[in-house]
């Protein structure tokens, strides 16, 4: 009878898991875009020096280098001269330090963090006390809050919360593969972050609100607009 019992559950498995994470993956309030960490770059000056500022110079840039560029999206906080508010790191060098100041707005809500690949192409998340070593990374940038903390929703988000925004963010999935998200509409922060719970990713990074923007042709998604700081792109 207890063979019996366990070879039902493990049937009923295997039909309803499969349909959740259907589910999951097709929630029509966000798009994502999910790649291998080696295929990720950094982008955040033109070739004089200048920040490029939108997607669309970034695509400009890329096709005129006779390339595709595939995915973009906003890489997080800025300052108002289109700086990196936080940590960035891009081609192994740094450009800005991790910031551990505290200060009001979301970047300071505790715990914030740092997604970064390392020189051999592994990515990672983390928070921002928990990051030590930047001589073997290759990309990294610091944003926040944190959205999930080993599986768990930041205990600052509240269920129901009327602090509704466009919001972006990057997760890293059970294969190890890196997944970006936007929303199409404004959410919460407990929402956003229960989207990445939902996709088993144990630690996932807040990039920003309302000026998000992302460009995922593959999905009909296409915002070139913006005014932002460094950008997170795929190309071919």
């Amino acid at each position: 009878m207890k063979k019996q019992i366990l070879l039902l559950v493990s049937i009923v498995a295997l039909i309803f898991l499969p349909l959740i994470a259907f589910s999951q993956d097709h929630d029509n309030r966000f798009v994502s875009y999910t790649t291998d960490a080696a295929e990720i770059v950094f982008y955040w000056k033109d070739d004089n020096g200048q920040p490029l500022r939108s997607i669309q110079n970034l695509k400009s840039r890329i096709e005129g280098n006779n390339r595709q560029l595939l995915f973009a999206m906003n890489a997080g906080m800025y300052t108002p001269d289109n700086a990196p508010l936080g940590l960035y790191i891009e081609n192994r060098k740094m450009y800005k330090r991790l910031n551990t100041a505290s200060g009001s707005g979301n970047f300071h809500m505790t715990p914030n963090g740092v997604f970064y690949i390392t020189k051999k192409n592994k990515a990672f998340i983390c928070t921002t006390p928990d990051f030590s070593d930047p001589a073997h990374v290759k990309f990294a940038t610091q944003s926040g809050p944190m959205l999930l903390i080993d599986g768990e929703i930041h205990p600052a988000f509240k269920q129901g919360s009327v602090n509704l925004n466009i919001r972006n963010g990057v997760g890293i999935l059970p294969d190890n593969r890196v997944v970006f998200v936007i929303s199409k509409q404004e959410i919460n922060f407990y929402d956003f972050a229960a989207y990445f719970k939902g996709l088993n990713c144990k630690n996932a990074l807040y990039l920003d609100g309302f000026v998000s923007r992302a460009y995922i042709p593959d999905s009909n998604w296409e915002q070139l607009d913006g005014n932002f700081g460094a950008i997170i792109g795929v190309t071919n």
